[in-house]
């Protein structure tokens, strides 16, 4: 029988087509009042999968719109008491539920320090939807695995689309809009060959550079939540100072590379970690020595690097349980987590 996750991955396709036409408007309307706002810099508030999403579009932010963006720790509103000043800034929380204590504080201490909040949640009416000026439904559809899939996807994208409004840029806009169907061929992909390889590996590297080092972080946590198996990733350039030294013979190495300005970089780091004896695997054409994954090209770099996720949750859901896991109900996870 076909589990949860493996289901709510086939319906990636769909939940990206209805988020782009059910929250149409509510997407225009944030990247509208980001253009009007014209912030300083932006801030993130988010934990786990949706803290990845928050990193990726950290990355794409600063490289589309010149803005620096920051994680803020939640706890500084929570545990801490403190608050900090936004009056030039643009905040964007990012929860599946909408109702961590945590977010929502962090969320409503950044409304009462004068920035633009805008909120992106799969759960509407909420406590963070009621606390954000602008409240997008990411509509991913009820997510029933406790590991997060169509959600942390659907998430991205929606940062992806307020991004391409906000900056109006239409070669962006056209690849989003496109994303549907070329996610329908992700789905497909077949990541056999690294299954085949991994064997009885205690532990791996999860590589990536710009807004594919979010996704090889959430590549990571899905390896410990799914399989119990201990992975960490790292930008391609970073692994070189210092952690390369864990690197022996076949040590997996997994690096997600998008068709971007860093590619070239990522081959060339993935090939000398090949080259050093370890097991390495690179989603891009052109390596000498990494073995080559299967991939979308959707035409802009930012959708190349969210595509990467979709083969590699059908690679770990069943790698699960190929390893006699349940992917569904991971040992002492729960849905929601609401920390404070």
């Amino acid at each position: 029988m076909s589990t949860h996750m493996r289901q709510e991955i086939n319906e990636i396709p769909e939940a990206a087509s209805r988020l782009l036409s059910r929250s149409h408007d509510a997407l225009q309307a944030a990247g509208k009042a980001l253009r009007e706002r014209d912030p300083a810099f932006l801030i993130t508030i988010a934990r786990g999968s949706s803290d990845h999403a928050a990193h990726f579009l950290k990355y794409a932010i600063e490289q589309q719109a010149g803005r620096a963006v920051a994680s803020i720790g939640p706890s500084l509103a929570s545990i801490y008491g403190k608050s900090l000043k936004l009056d030039q800034a643009a905040a964007i929380s990012i929860s599946q539920s909408g109702k961590s204590p945590d977010i929502v504080a962090l969320a409503q201490a950044a409304a009462s320090s004068g920035a633009l909040t805008i909120s992106l949640t799969n759960t509407q009416p909420s406590p963070l939807s009621g606390a954000s000026a602008h409240a997008v439904d990411i509509n991913a559809g009820p997510e029933l695995a406790v590991a997060a899939t169509k959600s942390f996807f659907n998430s991205v994208l929606a940062g992806l689309a307020i991004l391409s409004e906000w900056t109006e840029d239409e070669e962006l806009k056209r690849s989003i809009q496109h994303l549907p169907k070329k996610l329908a061929q992700a789905v497909a992909l077949d990541w056999h060959e690294l299954a085949d390889e991994l064997g009885d590996a205690e532990s791996l590297f999860m590589l990536g550079r710009g807004p594919s080092l979010a996704i090889a972080s959430e590549a990571a946590l899905k390896f410990k939540e799914t399989s119990e198996m201990h992975a960490e990733a790292y930008s391609s350039a970073e692994v070189l100072h210092g952690p390369v030294a864990l690197v022996d013979r076949r040590f997996p190495i997994v690096t997600f590379a998008a068709r971007d300005a860093a590619l070239a970089s990522v081959l060339s780091t993935a090939d000398g970690l090949a080259k050093k004896g370890a097991l390495a695997f690179i989603t891009a054409d052109g390596a000498a020595h990494a073995r080559r994954l299967p991939f979308v090209e959707t035409g802009h770099p930012f959708t190349d690097s969210l595509a990467l996720i979709v083969p590699f949750y059908g690679f770990v859901e069943a790698w699960s349980r190929a390893r006699g896991f349940n992917p569904d109900a991971p040992a002492a996870l729960k849905k929601v987590t609401e920390t404070r």
